[in-house]
């Protein structure tokens, strides 16, 4: 079981259990020793029941399936205060913590560099200005006493600015190293609204504090990569052939854990250790799956610095990270990059968006030819396991609805063709391995369904179309693969629509979006 626990308002962790402890007390004891808590303290969870409301957990079967959000709530005189560095001395929702490793503190934490994964994935709306120094705090108090009588502002000192915009980028970076344009425009606008006194009297109010915003975030940045931080230094400028050549490789879909750095306390000898001993367990007949999914984990950074920064073919990464071609780990591996639930989310996008999408392929199946007729046919044809098939139909005509080949998504070939004639000039797709008897009948049996990428079968034996295409876009993620052109307004459906990442879709997507709205 995956379990995400809530710690205090500023503080999360994510925590494997290998099995789940028998009693809430046994919970509690766990959670005691492998996050270094001290104090007495109670465990609510997140109901999914409920809408996530919050429920206190009297009884360990109350808890979801696989994965689940606790939140620890304090008995009064058991808090644990700020200054125990061994329970809350690090940035937590950075750690990691297992049954089976152990658990690294940090004794010095700092928002940016103590940890090497971010939990939060969605950008806060409105921003919360984070607590500034108590001076500052006192001096500002004072001057929006003064401004709700004179309206006259606040001569800002070099020391107040500099205490404000420090605070900001912090706390923004544990968001974010990139903010969009209209995100650091909410900070702007969060930081007058709660402060009047700082609003200059001339246009919108914050101008002049959006581009200090804007410069404190670059000269941060900059900071950041010369001290080594991953996630900047891979889009740093390198020289080559005589000409500075310049590659954006920072997240652009929704990842929040696009380029980490190694955990506390590891580099890279000792993750690629980590990774040889990750190879030699994924070669078993019978793997631990408790001890892959650790050491996964653990090696999380060292895969993104790979496969973002020295973009190797899947063949390569196949050979070096056998075990990300793992069933569970590419829905964990997903999870790390983006903190999303990968099957979860996509079955549920399925059931909600499939009546929505096949009323709008019958309402316009003229518009389309052949091909979205062709599938509508087959679909009226079945009689048994009609949700199976109404939820095949909707992603299958997703490609055609977008004006894209559908054939390019989703390809046929028979038990006894070659390995080579399917898979010949596929980028990414999903593989339906036909019987041979069944080519002529109008349903013909599906003994198995394959993923493609870059022209190699990569995972066999998928139970169906939702659970297939998911565990492709979850690839796509994995290996940092773009979205093929041909296919581009398909997977930013699946992005932007079905699980709701990513700052913007295409307006083709966006036109679709509104429609399945109505």
């Amino acid at each position: 079981m995956l379990l995400r626990v809530v710690v205090s308002d500023d503080e999360a962790r994510r925590v494997h259990l290998s099995q789940v402890p028998e009693s809430v007390d046994a919970l509690i004891d766990v959670l005691k020793e492998k996050l270094q808590l001290q104090g007495d303290f109670t465990l609510q969870f997140e109901d999914p029941d409920f809408a996530n409301a919050l429920c206190t957990l009297s009884n360990i079967s109350e808890l979801p399936h696989a994965r689940a959000v606790l939140h620890i709530k304090w008995k009064i005189a058991s808090q644990p205060d700020n200054s125990d560095s061994q329970s809350l001395g690090s940035i937590s929702s950075l750690d990691t913590a297992s049954l089976n490793s152990p658990v690294h503190t940090s004794t010095n934490p700092s928002p940016t560099t103590s940890g090497n994964l971010r939990s939060t994935s969605v950008w806060p709306s409105p921003f919360t200005i984070p607590p500034l120094s108590h001076d500052v705090e006192l001096k500002l108090r004072k001057a929006n006493e003064a401004y709700e009588k004179t309206k006259t502002g606040i001569d800002v000192t070099r020391d107040i600015k500099t205490d404000i915009l420090d605070k900001i980028t912090q706390v923004t970076f544990d968001i974010t190293a990139y903010p969009r344009p209209h995100e650091v425009e909410s900070i702007a606008v969060a930081l007058i609204s709660k402060y009047p006194c700082l609003k200059e009297n001339d246009g919108n109010g914050y101008e002049g504090w959006l581009t200090s915003i804007r410069n404190r975030f670059s000269n941060f940045r900059a900071k950041l990569r010369v001290a080594g931080c991953s996630e900047v230094s891979i889009n740093s400028k390198s020289k080559g052939d005589g000409d500075m050549t310049y590659t954006l490789k920072r997240a652009k879909r929704g990842e929040i854990n696009h380029c980490p750095n190694h955990p506390n306390e590891h580099d890279d000898a000792s993750l690629e250790e980590q990774r040889m001993l990750l190879v030699e367990e994924s070669k078993k007949a019978r793997v631990d799956d408790s001890l892959i999914r650790v050491k996964m984990d653990l090696t999380f950074s060292l895969r993104r610095r790979e496969v973002v920064e020295e973009q190797p073919m899947v063949m390569v990464i196949q050979n070096r990270w056998p075990a990300l071609f793992f069933k569970e780990q590419i829905g964990e591996e997903f999870f790390r990059i983006t903190n999303k639930n990968l099957l979860g989310t996509f079955r549920a996008a399925v059931e909600k968006y499939t009546p929505k999408l096949l009323r709008l392929y019958r309402s316009r199946k003229a518009s389309f030819g052949k091909d979205l007729e062709h599938i509508l046919m087959k679909l009226d044809d079945e009689t048994s396991n009609i949700i199976r098939h109404r939820q095949d139909a909707a992603l299958r005509g997703l490609p055609i609805f977008l004006c894209e080949e559908p054939g390019q998504l989703f390809k046929q070939c028979l038990e006894t063709d070659p390995d080579d004639v399917a898979v010949k000039g596929v980028a990414v797709g999903v593989l339906y391995v036909l019987e041979d008897c069944a080519v002529e009948t109008s349903s013909p049996k599906v003994q198995n369904i394959s993923l493609i990428v870059e022209e190699s079968v990569v995972l066999q034996d998928i139970a169906d179309t939702p659970t297939a295409v998911a565990y492709l876009f979850g690839l796509l993620y994995a290996l940092n693969i773009s979205y093929p052109k041909h296919l581009k307004y398909t997977f930013d459906t699946l992005q932007s629509v079905f699980m709701e990442m990513g700052p913007k879709c295409t307006k083709r997507v966006r036109s679709l979006k509104n429609k399945l709205a109505l």
